[in-house]
């Protein structure tokens, strides 16, 4: 392991406000994020909004409000979503932020230098939804296979950033490994993209059809294409063209790690990196991509009613148990389905019945017993046990299993209720001792290992442990 990391996830589009998509994103970055931390590691954590764009233009006018208006409201509610669910981030960005517009122009002025942007006339269909042009072969029905609505036929003259030739380069670097693509699937669909003859990459759009951007360096009639502009944002938040030595420290000599769906990987695998390369800046090291989920079997829509907001779990669940119940539904890589009726009694098995009721059970037994908390040496057998726990936990966690390392904790959590139910140290006093102060031993560890999931309720149990307090963790639902 490295010891400086930069943690970054998408930016997330201000047309509409956080939801469960954007919350599985970012908890993972953030639990992946705290775990680092607890390993000793520096780390920068990135999260934001992007704002430009047709599409922030067109929701703005309907709602009869200024587009940067618009942009300041919804921007404000993904800040107070992540306070809310205790996301951890070091910066966040937006992309109407001066400095990020002054390094957008700074890196086109590089690529412009080094002739690697060219202009022509471009014809095309244009989804305003995904703000990107289309292909024939992308088209479904000749409808967007994501907003199923059909595209603009869009002729313009637009500046052109050169792919093609960087795309050998691209392919050899993620088959080295230099650029790591998790999961395994992830990869093979770059590499399979990668095969395809893809073109040259339009970088600015008209000023007379889009209104609402960056204005493209040199030409007055173009804006920047807004894809192109929110990318630059993992660069122009540490420094890029403003802070040398902050660049150099989180970009140059860290490990960086983009955490994104996999809808937007085109854009971070081939896109990103061939604009990196154009500009000769090093590219990111890792993309940690997950799948699309579901909710009760069905992709969550306006139309259907199913959208479902941070805040609403956390008024049910509370901010540590929202972490938790979001986290263990399925691993990440894989498509998956948060089944929203099943939580209630996920909560209450896992951490009322399971985690709570050992706690509370374990620290009466110990206080009746008035167990010396400040000296607690547990049996080599349950250090063993812990040990195993603890370092496949680890493994696990350091290669994105957030769904599977958290079983590890839950498979501790088990076989200490297991273990307090057939000592019976409330009952076999001769051995009680020494079974109450493996137990605790055991929920020192557990503390240890969920604060990245539940940094809250793992700090009250540290204090509970040391004595501070006696009280249920996780009150039944």
């Amino acid at each position: 392991m490295r010891k400086n990391y930069f943690i970054t996830t998408p930016i997330y589009y201000v047309n509409e406000e956080p939801h469960l998509g954007h919350a599985f994103t970012t908890l993972c970055a953030d639990v992946y994020s705290r775990f680092l931390k607890t390993q000793k590691k520096k780390v920068f954590f990135l999260t934001g909004t992007d704002e430009h764009g047709m599409k922030i233009a067109e929701i703005a006018r309907e709602k009869g409000k200024d587009p940067k208006e618009f942009c300041d409201q919804i921007s404000e509610k993904f800040k107070k979503a992540w306070k809310e669910l205790l996301i951890e981030y070091d910066f966040f960005i937006r992309t109407t932020d001066a400095y990020h517009e002054l390094a957008v122009k700074k890196f086109i002025e590089i690529l412009k230098k080094r002739g690697e942007i060219y202009q022509k006339e471009y014809e095309g269909f244009y989804c305003v939804g995904c703000e990107k042009f289309l292909t024939e072969k992308e088209l479904e029905n000749g409808l967007c296979p994501y907003h199923q609505k059909p595209p603009l036929k869009i002729k313009e003259k637009n500046y052109f950033l050169k792919i093609k030739d960087k795309l050998p380069k691209i392919k050899s670097l993620i088959e080295a490994g230099k650029l790591k693509i998790f999961p395994e699937f992830a990869k093979r669909e770059v590499l399979g993209l990668l095969k395809q003859k893809l073109e040259d990459l339009s970088i600015s759009r008209d000023k007379e059809r889009v209104k609402w951007g960056i204005d493209f360096p040199g030409d007055s009639t173009q804006l920047v294409y807004v894809w192109f502009d929110a990318l630059i944002n993992y660069i122009s938040a540490i420094g890029f063209g403003t802070n040398k030595n902050k660049f150099e420290k989180w970009w140059k000599r860290s490990f960086v790690i983009h955490f994104i769906g996999k809808d937007i990987l085109k854009f971070h695998a081939i896109y990103w990196p061939a604009m990196l390369l154009g500009a000769k800046i090093k590219i990111p090291n890792q993309l940690a991509v997950h799948g699309f989920f579901t909710v009760e079997g069905q992709k969550m829509s306006k139309s259907l009613g199913n959208i479902i907001r941070p805040k609403e779990l956390i008024e049910k669940f509370g901010a540590d148990g929202t972490r938790y119940l979001i986290l263990s539904q399925f691993p990440f890589g894989e498509d998956g389905d948060i089944k929203i009726s099943k939580l209630v009694e996920r909560y209450n098995a896992d951490l009322a019945f399971g985690l709570g009721n050992l706690a509370l059970r374990v620290l009466n037994l110990a206080k009746k017993q008035k167990i010396n908390f400040k000296k607690i040496v547990a049996q080599e057998f349950i250090k063993a046990k812990v040990k195993k726990i603890k370092s496949n936990y680890q493994k696990l966690l350091i290669n994105f299993g957030f769904f599977e390392s958290l079983r590890e904790i839950w498979n501790l959590i088990h076989f200490c209720n297991q273990y307090i139910d057939k000592e019976k140290p409330w009952e076999n006093k001769k051995n009680s001792k020494k079974v109450i102060l493996n137990l605790i031993f055991c929920l020192k560890e557990i503390s240890k290992m969920l604060s990245p999931y539940c940094p809250q309720k793992s700090k009250e149990l540290q204090e509970q442990i040391e004595g501070k307090k006696l009280e249920p963790l996780f009150k039944k639902i």
